[in-house]
């Protein structure tokens, strides 16, 4: 029965696009694969489980942490990788259609990463490549593997995910992030505190997936650091707006300063960067800044999806 499949079986060729795809069982499997091998993310060991396999990075919008820690996970493994970045450098630009782009380029590689402004691209994406995709970030719709590496580091540095309290903070309307990641902290029983201005409200399609989280909503996040064990901080997206006034209304509307987190001692800090000015540059050397270390668990548990969709063994 297909309910009796090894883990491992039900990723074999398998498209990465959303977290509503990943059951609990498969988020705790991808995350015990990462940690085993996060001594090969550090280069504290060597592996060529991934040699002579080719990975597609096609980023249509810019990314550094994304598109360099699948490199770095591809890299670590012995395996090379293929880079595209921006219209302006594929064909694109000369009118071809994503559909055929990714119907090509899936005969070069072994698995495709996509980033693309358009909310569904990756799913579409699926539709025509005969290799796995990876949605790398889809417009404001979902980023599942920034939200397996926000698990993984929920997990490493607070010992557990059953049932935490975790505020997300800034940007909720737009912020693909925060999408994929309530939908999956619904999985553990989490608490979640939806902090924004009204602008920036959670959607309600989305509010309706978490029906096993305990949600609250509010505009001031003051309210709520004192009770919760994550502040999850999110850039407010300048180019997600279609009215340039709308985002100057909300513009700068949080920073989170040292002062404000002393009350808390369990609270850590995590932000899915690239940051402007909603975290001050103090809190970096606080003990609840854990963002870089966010930054860079990325390529264990991004090397875990990678060996696991290609069927290779460290």
């Amino acid at each position: 029965m297909a309910g009796d499949e090894p883990p491992l079986a039900k990723f074999k060729k398998r498209h990465i696009i959303s977290m509503r795809d990943f059951t609990k069982e498969e988020i705790d499997f991808i995350l015990e694969v990462a940690e085993r091998l996060e001594p090969y993310a550090r280069g504290e060991r060597r592996s060529n489980a991934l040699a002579g396999k080719l990975l597609a990075n096609l980023f249509f919008e810019p990314s550094t942490r994304t598109r360099m820690s699948f490199e770095t996970a591809m890299k670590r493994l012995g395996g090379d990788v293929l880079n595209m970045s921006g219209v302006e450098a594929s064909s694109i630009a000369k009118g071809e259609s994503l559909a055929d782009t990714v119907r090509v380029i899936s005969k070069y590689c072994d698995v495709i990463v996509l980033r693309h402004p358009k909310e569904g691209a990756s799913r579409l994406a699926a539709e025509f490549s005969e290799v796995p995709v990876i949605n790398a970030g889809d417009g404001a719709g979902q980023h599942p593997t920034q939200t397996l590496l926000d698990l993984y580091t929920m997990k490493k540095e607070l010992g557990r995910l059953e049932g935490l309290k975790v505020a997300l903070v800034g940007d909720l309307k737009y912020g693909r992030t925060v999408h994929s990641l309530a939908y999956a902290l619904s999985l553990y029983g989490a608490e979640i505190y939806l902090v924004s201005p009204e602008l920036l409200k959670m959607p309600p399609e989305i509010k309706e997936d978490l029906r096993g989280a305990k949600i609250h909503e509010t505009s001031d996040v003051k309210e709520v650091i004192s009770d919760v064990d994550v502040l999850y901080v999110t850039r407010i997206q300048r180019e997600r707006f279609p009215d340039p006034t709308e985002y100057l209304k909300v513009a700068g509307s949080y920073r989170i300063t040292p002062d404000m987190l002393e009350e808390n001692e369990r609270l850590i800090v995590m932000h899915p960067l690239p940051r402007v000015d909603e975290v001050d540059p103090e809190i970096d050397r606080t003990k609840y800044a854990k963002y870089f270390e966010q930054a860079f668990y990325g390529v264990p548990v991004r090397m875990a999806l990678l060996v696991t969709l290609l069927e290779a063994e460290v």
